[in-house]
């Protein structure tokens, strides 16, 4: 997937990938909140046509507890079966030329736990320098992407979460 948005990339212009990432998210549950982060997300972006891909390794969300991190690795992202999640798609409602910050939208496929659903997914654009900032928040539910909850564990982790995003991309 990558290579292909590579190869095309370098027919129609200038391509951008990621120098720095960070993709968090919150789940807001009865008994107790968690929250995990990952700062190993790699992605490309090609303004000329909007083209833009994602691909977050599971197994690199970082827990405030080691306990945390096992059992959602272990028992509700299978990261050993499904080790990464994507998004493939494209950037829209951006003008490339403009320096302010501006409203954008990913329109797209994310696959996550094996499954691939079309997304919409709100964000900003900011041109720093010769650098873009995409920015983004938006909400996961859990049954889209068949991630079971256990009756047992039902107040302990939330249907939804929010994930929160901000990708610094560099020219390559």
């Amino acid at each position: 997937m990558i290579m292909c948005v590579l190869s095309a990339a370098s027919v129609f212009g200038q391509k951008y990938s990621t120098e720095k990432s960070l993709v968090s998210f919150f789940s807001d549950a009865a008994i107790e909140d968690i929250t995990a982060t990952n700062k190993k997300v790699s992605g490309l972006y090609n303004p000329t046509t909007g083209d833009i891909v994602f691909s977050i390794p599971i197994s690199e969300f970082q827990f405030a507890k080691s306990l945390m991190q096992e059992h959602f690795n272990e028992k509700y992202m299978e990261s050993d079966k499904y080790p990464k999640a994507t998004f493939q798609g494209k950037v829209t409602g951006i003008d490339i030329s403009n320096k302010d910050s501006q409203q954008a939208k990913a329109i797209g496929k994310l696959t996550i736990h094996g499954v691939t659903n079309d997304v919409e997914i709100p964000g900003t654009l900011e041109r720093q320098d010769n650098k873009l900032v995409m920015k983004t928040k938006f909400i996961v539910k859990l049954a889209d992407y068949k991630i079971a909850i256990p009756q047992l564990l039902w107040q302990n982790i939330a249907e939804q979460v929010e994930v929160t995003s901000e990708f610094t991309f560099k020219p390559q």
